[in-house]
């Protein structure tokens, strides 16, 4: 059996003040990257947009990652990682405070590329720190710091609905969470983040660099992002308009993909210690394919409920696992490898939520959702490519 086709315990996991910070961390990102989607619909209404400019919202949030990904190990190395930490959190708090002010989409969009371009260094810092400080007990660190984002994003939408409902409005959900790393901050201020191994002239920041089986994991982790984003951004739209849900329920119904998501967290971090990481992500692709299609086709707003929770369920694993068999591919170049992974993140965000919202423009979005089909019927098209692939270098 290869390396890759077993997980195994060689020690305790330590859950100590280090890893607690970079869970919270990874929390007040993933609250704001998830609250998008189910704010879109207000703002859409409000500034008058059509699909194709909401849709910039994620779209720009999706450029600032890349941008970002191409960039952030420089910015990392220059500021440290413990400035750079710091100034990520910033740089989310200050998106989502113009956001929140803006009245024009130029400026909410822009905002939305702030948090995108300056937060992601939270996305790019928070992977590598829990692989240098828990080594080959990454996987466990991934799941959790992505299970513990999961359950404060799934309150997102919850209290966008319940705060729309009141004369506070949506906007104060995300003024009140805004302020989030001034706490963590001093709680954690004592804390110090694992020192950046030193990195080889032979392994320079270039894409060359990194070995093949790590780019056919990066295109893995292209396609599983998409799918989660199609969700985030267009659910609470597509549940609005096929079904006439009203605009508050259809934003809270995002919870429940995000609720499926902490379950099948939960579920996957015990798997991930049994079952070989490859079957258990071609299983998990399989789940979020029959959600996916009992979503789109089901003939009621009941199943279609259902299917998106089936869906979340599938979708759970994919991030963690495939980032960690990324990295597992690029011994020594953990840096390199979770900076060039968001660039994954940045092109998954970027591309597929517009080119959705392009073709609910000129479909309307019940076809349009089809391209979510293609998207995992390629990733389970990959992943068994890749695991032909793995057999047989196991076998030469």
């Amino acid at each position: 059996m290869g390396d890759n086709d077993k997980f195994t315990m060689q020690k305790t996991y330590a859950r100590d003040k280090l890893t607690w910070l970079a869970y919270f961390v990874m929390a007040f990102y993933g609250f704001f990257i998830n609250v998008i989607g189910p704010i879109t619909p207000y703002l859409k209404d409000e500034l008058n947009l059509s699909y194709t400019v909401a849709s910039l919202h994620y779209s720009l949030f999706a450029l600032g990652i890349l941008l970002i990904g191409l960039m952030g190990n420089a910015i990392i190395t220059r500021l440290g990682r413990w400035r750079a930490w710091w100034l990520g959190a910033a740089g989310v708090s200050a998106g989502a405070l113009a956001l929140i002010a803006a009245q024009n989409p130029v400026i909410t969009i822009g905002a939305t590329f702030v948090m995108g371009l300056i937060g992601s260094l939270i996305l790019i810092l928070v992977p590598l720190v829990l692989s240098d400080h828990h080594g080959d007990l990454r996987a466990v660190g991934l799941f959790e710091a992505n299970l513990v984002a999961s359950l404060v994003a799934a309150v997102a939408p919850l209290l966008v609905g319940v705060f729309a409902r009141t004369s506070l409005g949506w906007r104060a959900v995300l003024a009140a969470m805004s302020f989030a790393p001034i706490l963590l901050y001093f709680i954690f201020r004592d804390v110090r983040l694992p020192a950046a191994a030193p990195i080889p002239k032979s392994h320079a920041p270039t894409a060359q660099s990194l070995p093949r089986a790590y780019w056919l994991f990066w295109l893995c982790l292209v396609l599983g992002v998409a799918v989660e984003f199609c969700m985030l951004s267009w659910s609470a739209d597509f549940l609005k308009t096929t079904w006439g849900m009203p605009q508050a329920d259809a934003a809270q119904s995002v919870s429940i993909f995000l609720a499926a998501m902490i379950a099948g967290r939960v579920v996957g971090s015990r798997l991930a210690q049994r079952i070989s990481a490859q079957h258990l992500v071609m299983a998990s692709v399989c789940v979020a394919l029959a959600g996916f299609l009992c979503y789109w086709l089901g003939g009621s707003a009941q199943l279609a409920l259902l299917g998106l929770f089936l869906t979340g369920l599938g979708v759970a694993s994919l991030y963690p696992l495939i980032l960690s068999l990324a990295i597992e591919t690029a011994p020594g170049q953990s840096a390199l490898a979770t900076t060039r992974a968001s660039l994954a993140s940045g092109v998954a965000i970027l591309v597929l939520p517009l080119f959705l919202g392009r073709m609910a423009d000129a479909v309307g979005i019940r076809l349009a959702y089809g391209v979510v089909v293609a998207v995992l019927v390629g990733l389970l098209a990959i992943l068994l490519a890749a695991r032909k692939k793995s057999a047989q270098k196991s076998d030469g």
